[in-house]
């Protein structure tokens, strides 16, 4: 990454090509399954990290940031952000938006990108930002599953991102406490029919949630 702020360049997100992939979400109802999340090769998980340290396991390779909104805006505010638990354990962070010029980025700021940039350089550890070409795929892949211009989740961008260069031949990546339920601005029924196809294909294997 260059030390310019304001031009990042977008880094490719890419893992080993027969790294096993355990892809963690926040569903509140995600099962116990610390030990096979574990022992995944690569581990990614997203934001706060619904039942990291317990249920869901210790290890994060890959923890996904949103850098927009106002999730961002509070984590920027906490002096102690980088001490929680996951963000000390990660190896890497992933932030799924790319930066948003100056001038697009008002009345009322929505990116954090250079802000998260600055908070998190210092630790030394890669920072992927995901580039608009990703985006353009994302909503390519759910506008024939939906109604409008889509607005992908951060889960859907960077498992997309995390599948771009898998092999065909890799085993499916492991996919826990996906629930498509949240925001109501992204359209989770698309993206549950994407998965589904993922499955279907052997690209992705979507562990039920805990009844």
């Amino acid at each position: 990454m260059p030390a310019d702020f304001d031009r990042p360049e977008a880094e490719r997100l890419t893992l080993p090509p027969t790294a096993s992939l355990a892809i963690v979400g926040n569903a509140p109802e995600i099962g116990a399954a610390a030990g096979v999340i574990d022992d995944a090769d690569c581990v990614v998980r997203f934001n706060n990290a619904e039942g990291f340290g317990r249920r869901t396991g210790s290890r994060v390779t890959h923890l996904a940031l949103v850098n927009r909104g106002g999730q961002m805006r509070e984590w920027l505010a906490d002096r102690a952000f980088l001490e929680r638990p996951v963000v000390r354990a990660a190896q890497a962070f992933i932030l799924p938006f790319p930066m948003l010029p100056a001038e697009e980025n008002g009345p009322e700021p929505i990116c954090w990108t250079r802000e998260a940039l600055a908070l998190l350089r210092p630790t030394g550890r890669p920072i992927h930002i995901l580039s608009e070409d990703l985006h353009d795929r994302a909503r390519s892949v759910l506008e024939p599953l939906t109604a409008g211009r889509p607005n992908p989740s951060t889960g859907f961008l960077v498992t997309l991102a995390l599948l771009n260069d898998r092999p065909l031949v890799a085993d499916p990546a492991q996919a826990y406490g996906f629930g498509f339920a949240g925001w109501p601005g992204h359209p989770w029924a698309a993206e549950r029919a994407w998965f589904a196809e993922a499955q279907a294909a052997g690209r992705v294997r979507l562990h039920p949630l805990a009844e």
